[in-house]
């Protein structure tokens, strides 16, 4: 089918649509406690960061044949949880003793926890211990979000050649691309919402933005289509039943795995009083130079 000769661009032939609802109301429930938390912060949103951190492991030591009520996956869902209040009480030379050590439960539920360990302590650095705080975080969920939304309403309404069928049949080329779009949007927005650097070269501060936008979105991608080899390796289509029109947590919140980290590593070199979104060449050239001098 031609897409271009599709008037009023009506959703593809064959389009499946029958997920959007549950997708809505999950993504509703999901933004009104996810905002709240975020904007509170203290102990209410690292309970929620903390709380998601064991979810994920509940869910992620299921799929690798270590149910959660036997005593090892208690023992792997408290070893992530105790990582998180490490993180959440600013402990974070302690925190890469709880990954390191998490190599007991096996390569693959150890790598694992690395992930979740480092996504949940980026959230709490960015959220506790950076000036924008609130902002950082909001940043990044919404870069994630719109990521996720714009593919999918974009695959179903264009269509076209497939992404990475062996991984993920139902992602598309056209559905990437305009993740990547959304991605743009979102960062600028907040990006512009936030306010620009006093003094700085606004159109340099948002080419910054933007940039950044494009390379978290390409992770957040990335990291959508590593949970979806995962599972497909593993012969399981969701992670989990918790979020429904979703699947489970890993499968909600993959995206924000690998995006949280690049976040946290970029805000070391933002310049003071700004969020990483505004980090330059010469800012990473600085870190690097410090990091050196240590």
């Amino acid at each position: 089918m031609n897409v271009s000769s599709i008037p009023h661009a009506r959703p593809r032939k064959g389009a499946n649509w029958q997920d959007l609802r549950p997708r809505l109301i999950s993504a509703a429930v999901l933004i009104l406690v996810a905002g709240s938390a975020i904007i509170a912060g203290g102990v209410f949103y690292g309970a929620l960061i903390i709380a998601a951190m064991c979810g994920m492991a509940f869910e992620l030591a299921g799929l690798f044949g270590t149910p959660a009520w036997t005593w090892r996956g208690m023992l792997y869902v408290a070893w992530v949880g105790c990582a998180g209040l490490t993180a959440f009480f600013g402990h974070w030379n302690v925190v890469p003793v709880f990954v390191m050590s998490a190599f007991i439960f096996g390569s693959a539920l150890w790598t694992g926890s690395a992930v979740i360990v480092a996504a949940g302590a980026a959230l709490l650095w960015l959220r506790l211990c950076t000036l924008p705080g609130a902002w950082a975080v909001l940043f990044v969920i919404a870069l994630v979000v719109c990521s996720d939304s714009t593919a999918y309403v974009v695959g179903r309404l264009v269509g076209g050649p497939k992404l990475a069928p062996r991984i993920s049949p139902g992602k598309t080329r056209s559905g990437a691309a305009g993740g990547l779009a959304g991605a743009v949007i979102a960062g600028l927005v907040v990006a512009w919402s936030w306010g620009f650097p006093a003094g700085g070269n606004h159109l340099s501060f948002l080419m910054h933005s933007a940039i950044w936008s494009v390379l978290l979105g390409i992770l957040a991608q990335s990291g959508d289509l590593a949970e979806s080899a995962m599972k497909r390796s593993l012969g399981v289509k969701d992670s989990g039943k918790l979020l429904p029109g979703h699947g489970g947590l890993l499968d909600r919140f993959d995206a924000l795995l690998a995006v949280a980290p690049v976040a946290a590593l970029l805000s070391l070199a933002a310049p003071a009083g700004q969020g990483f979104w505004s980090v330059g060449s010469k800012d990473l050239w600085a870190a690097l130079l410090r990091l050196a001098g240590q």
